[in-house]
């Protein structure tokens, strides 16, 4: 089961969306300047003001937005709750990913509790306002959650379970020293399990706050629990064992959200370098007038970031229509932008010299943030198995076809749309199936570098193809703040990209693995179709680097 469960998710109307978004950055503008939060992260300082002011219903109240209508909530969906997060996330990413940490901690209420359990509880949740933790993450496992320390022993009376006592720790817990509820996963005697524990329960210690490399305004804390007592009805959906399984349920979606996140901050690191572009002189012109700058800095990866928009925004709406599971598209989602957006605010602090370096100018706290999203809800190596592991036996199940169909796709595409880049995402695919193919008949992934790697070539095939078919459609999404023109250079731009990266590594990596020749590969791979899909980049480069310009106009950075 999804978060969307097996119904359509209606979510907010486009008037109350915008309402809430401009609620949002009306606050940010007015509470949240880049002088007030990097007092806050020098003091490594959780802002419980602040939190409490963006979940009072008299404010903000960005908490509601996560609740179903019928628990008192605003009932947003996937595409709300992407444009918020997103937006959060370019303000501050430690307040976003405490904000998140409550949609996070009622996943498992959402998608596993009884209707009494959520009646209860979520209803609790939207009326007082609380925060949430989700605590799963322990040192011994990470994000291998077949293998947890924490326990829960029953407690009997009679025949009856009456209870559970808790034994055991979790870390790196965001809100986990100022949550007043918390979902825990313990082994019980049937399985791993969900269990709700409340703030101030005997036995249970919060400790103190980490001292972060980044997200320093999130409350993060590892969690002991000595022999916690919580009451039979406080398993969520009061069967045991199912713990993995409603874990696994939302991956698709918490995943998406951390994509999310990343688009926002990713976004907001190059928007503060296209700014200094046209303030800052060298041999008296501005930089934004230099292809070094621009063509290696920033246009390469303001594309991939909007490739994942499209990709962000397709699977939201797959969940939003009622699909389940999506976990593989969720891992796509979030290893493509947070990689992209890590590299991007790196590439931010060199675009602006020395001056990126310190805490003056806000690209060096942003570059320190955006690192998280590469970790937490899955590391890049986690995903990059994920995605290949789904993919690969797709493929054999289709007889080696996957990519080959969704490239029969792109080139009907390119036949009524030749200007979305669906010409190169064809031969990008065709070459990924290639690859494959060849890693199948010589056994190559045996080789745990190669399973890595074709997860994520596969994850530039798949962001490419869908941003090709976002941007052919007659009306762009409301989230886009590009016109036509530059949204389907920038397709065409991150298609070529990824054709040639799949060639290039895929070449490589069978060359590097195989004890056979493989130099056959490379009329499979057609490097000659790839490389004739290349025409016409550096002009696309020159389009979307003006267009840049033009959108972000310099301001005063801060």
């Amino acid at each position: 089961m999804s978060i969307a469960g097996s119904m359509e998710m209606v979510g907010l109307d486009p008037d109350t969306r915008k309402m809430v978004l401009d609620t949002i950055r009306e606050y940010g503008k007015r509470k949240l300047s880049h002088e007030r939060l990097i007092e806050f992260d020098k003091e490594n300082k959780y802002p419980a003001d602040i939190m409490k002011e963006l979940y009072d219903p008299n404010q903000v109240a960005i908490n509601l937005v996560m609740i179903p209508e019928k628990y008192g909530g605003l009932g947003g969906n996937s595409f709300d709750i992407y444009r918020i997060s997103e937006l959060l996330a370019g303000i501050d990413l430690g307040i976003a990913t405490s904000v998140f940490a409550t949609f996070l901690g009622m996943d498992p209420l959402h998608v596993g509790a009884t209707e009494a359990q959520k009646e209860k509880w979520i209803t609790k949740i939207a009326s007082s306002g609380c925060l949430v933790a989700y605590g799963a993450t322990e040192a011994a496992a990470g994000s291998d959650l077949l293998h947890l320390a924490t326990r829960a022993e029953r407690v009997m009376q009679g025949d009856e379970i009456v209870g559970y006592k808790i034994n055991g720790g979790k870390m790196w817990i965001t809100n986990g020293g100022v949550a007043d509820i918390f979902l825990i996963l313990a082994r019980a005697p049937k399985g791993v399990s969900w269990f709700i524990v409340e703030k101030g329960t005997k036995g249970f210690v919060s400790d103190k706050h980490e001292d972060k490399h980044g997200i320093r305004l999130s409350d993060t804390a590892p969690l002991s629990f000595h022999d916690v007592y919580v009451p039979a009805e406080n398993l969520v959906g009061e069967v045991e064992g199912k713990g993995l399984r409603q874990a696994q349920a939302v991956f698709g979606y918490t995943r998406l959200m951390v994509a999310a996140m990343a688009l926002g901050t990713g976004w907001k690191a190059l928007e503060h370098a296209i700014r200094y572009s046209q303030i800052r002189l060298v041999g008296g012109q501005p930089l934004s007038t230099k292809q070094g700058y621009t063509h290696k800095l920033i246009v390469p990866f303001a594309a991939r970031l909007e490739a994942c928009r499209a990709y962000v925004e397709e699977v939201a709406r797959r969940i939003d229509g009622g699909e389940e599971g999506l976990q593989t598209e969720g891992a796509i989602a979030k290893l493509l932008a947070s990689e992209t957006a890590n590299k991007a605010a790196d590439n931010a602090i060199q675009a602006f010299g020395g001056n990126g370096y310190v805490r003056e100018f806000p690209v060096e706290k942003l570059k320190r943030d955006i690192k998280i999203t590469c970790i937490y809800e899955g590391t890049s190596e986690i995903l990059e198995l994920t995605t290949f592991r789904a993919r690969w036996q797709e493929n054999i199940n289709a007889e080696g076809r996957t990519y080959d169909k969704i490239a029969d796709e792109m080139d009907a595409l390119h036949s009524n749309a030749p200007d979305v880049g669906a010409g190169a995402a064809s031969a990008g695919l065709r070459a990924l199936s290639r690859v494959l193919q060849a890693c199948f008949d010589q056994k190559l992934t045996h080789n745990q570098i190669v399973m890595m790697k074709l997860g994520e070539l596969m994850a530039y095939a798949e962001t490419a193809a869908a941003f090709c078919r976002e941007s052919a459609k007659a009306t762009l999404s409301e989230a886009v703040i590009f016109d036509h023109e530059t949204w389907r250079a920038m397709s065409r731009i991150h298609a070529r990209q990824a054709a040639a990266w799949i060639a290039s590594e895929g070449l490589s990596l069978v060359a590097g693995a195989s004890d056979n020749d493989a130099a056959g590969l490379v009329d499979g791979v057609n490097v000659k179709a790839v490389a004739k899909t290349q025409k016409g980049a550096v002009a696309d480069m020159d389009l979307a680097a003006k267009k840049l310009v033009e959108v972000f106009k310099a301001e005063p950075i801060g």
